[in-house]
């Protein structure tokens, strides 16, 4: 592997607050770049927010604010969840900075140099929420299939478009690498989205509809598509045009990986991909999709449908690690998966409350009342999750570090190293370090899923002192 490893999300809309499906693929990220800092290697992780579009321009008319005091606002909000997560990202990039409205310009002209932006009149389908044109097979009763509660509207304008048509054969080549893409479903969609559907796109809009845009090179009627420019932020958070060190340290030669929804293959996986292959940059190394968090139901959560959770509420009543927890373990990394206070709590009481904070309870309680000394911390102990995390299943990797934690509580249930002391003091004592000694192990695999936790343990070893309350407290 390179000894290079960059990681980065997607960047959110800021027209509405944070919810828990972000939350997933920032904690997700989080933990990855974690674990490959662990293993040595040098990792930029990268977040942000995507602040132009129709949406955010609308949304602030609506609320009878100036848009950029509307994003300003909104950015904030994500800029607050590195806190509330506990999140590990090296830098967050605003769309509206002037250094990547810079770096869009510049992609802008690279493309255009190269011959593959052209200008059309197009007439058809646009779907606000989407910030694109779709088609009818798009729609179910009428509405956009993402966004059920918006009614497309028919516009026509003229707007240049980017051949991606251009690059069906590179594309072809780029998908055929089975690292590509994971999960191995989703880089099927996108070989049939390339094979089948794929179509040049639009990528600016009319001054005359909305101004709040990216200026394009040369043309001060149009302003850069949303999604164009907002790809450019991959790039543009490693400083490139203008700072190239840290761009060709990561994005030339290290590995790099993006995370994303699923429903964002044919954009990130292709889209952006052939927008590469046009500026004769290097196409992304792996792609990560995820499924949805679901509601009641089993409808996605989203701002549009309004049924989203707000995180922040979570970790106010559970603590950060809680949340960490119920989003690594709990939720699917590829398919979607079932979110509801219900099914939190239990995961949490039974996980959390009565499993890992319940052991080291015991452990070191028999460790400060026998021990004379903490123990040493050398101790060689096997617990591998190296296959599952390199492959991104980080609920595997979880289950892995679980089973361990239930098999050490067996353990004391079988040895009763609280009883043995006192019949045979030698090998109870035994019994009580090596649980001591295994407890701090399980502290270190810890670390790149619940951090906060992670330390409070190894601190708790080190000290040989029982915590003076428990590490997280049973909700009835």
């Amino acid at each position: 592997m390179k000894n290079s490893f960059y990681i980065t999300t997607t960047i959110p809309y800021v027209n509405a607050d944070p919810h828990i499906g972000f939350a997933l693929e920032l904690v997700q990220s989080d933990a990855v770049a974690r674990y490959q800092r662990l293993l040595g290697h040098d990792v930029f992780f990268s977040t942000g927010t995507d602040e132009y579009g129709q949406k955010i321009w609308e949304a602030s008319e609506k609320e009878g604010k100036n848009v950029q005091d509307y994003v300003d606002y909104y950015a904030q909000k994500f800029l607050d969840l590195k806190e509330m997560l506990n999140l590990s990202y090296d830098n967050f990039i605003r769309t509206t900075s002037p250094g990547h409205i810079k770096a869009s310009q510049e992609f802008w002209n690279l493309c255009d140099k190269r011959g593959d932006i052209y200008k059309k009149i197009y007439r058809g389908l646009y779907c606000v929420g989407c910030e694109k044109f779709i088609t009818e097979k798009d729609l179910m009763d009428g509405k956009c299939s993402l966004h059920p509660t918006l009614k497309p509207e028919i516009v026509e304008e003229e707007n240049y478009f980017f051949r991606l048509s251009n690059y069906k054969k590179e594309l072809l080549q780029y998908l055929s690498k089975s690292e590509s893409i994971i999960p191995e479903w989703r880089r099927k969609e996108a070989i049939d989205y390339v094979q089948d559907g794929m179509e040049d796109f639009s990528i600016s809009r009319d001054k005359k509809r909305f101004s709040w845009g990216i200026a394009i090179p040369g043309d001060d009627t149009q302003v850069m598509y949303v999604w164009f420019g907002a790809f450019i932020n991959y790039i543009s958070t490693l400083g490139w045009p203008n700072s190239k060190g840290v761009f060709e340290k990561f994005w030339q030669g290290g590995k790099t990986i993006q995370t994303a929804g699923k429903d964002m293959v044919k954009f990130q996986s292709v889209m952006w991909q052939g927008m590469l292959m046009s500026a004769g940059l290097p196409t992304t190394d792996t792609i990560v999709y995820h499924g949805f968090i679901t509601g009641e139901g089993g409808i996605k959560m989203s701002k549009s449908v309004g049924n989203v959770i707000n995180p922040v509420d979570i970790v106010k009543e559970y603590g950060i690690d809680a949340l960490r927890y119920f989003l690594l373990r709990e939720i699917s990394p590829f398919e979607d998966s079932p979110f509801t206070m219900e099914r939190f709590k239990d995961a949490y009481n039974s996980g959390l409350a009565n499993g890992l904070g319940n052991l080291v309870s015991r452990i070191m309680k028999m460790a400060e009342s026998h021990l004379s000394s903490p123990v040493s911390l050398n101790a060689e102990i096997k617990l591998d999750i190296t296959k599952e995390m390199e492959s991104f299943n980080i609920t595997q990797a979880m289950n892995i570090i679980w089973t361990y934690i239930n098999g050490m509580d067996a353990n004391i249930q079988d040895v009763q190293p609280f009883k043995l002391i006192k019949t045979d003091k030698e090998k109870g004592l035994k019994e009580i370090t090596m649980l001591a000694q295994r407890l701090y192990y399980v502290a270190e695999q810890l670390a790149p899923f619940l951090p906060e936790t992670s330390e409070k343990i190894k601190t708790i070893v080190r000290s040989n002192k029982m915590p003076s309350e428990p590490l997280f407290l049973r909700k009835d």
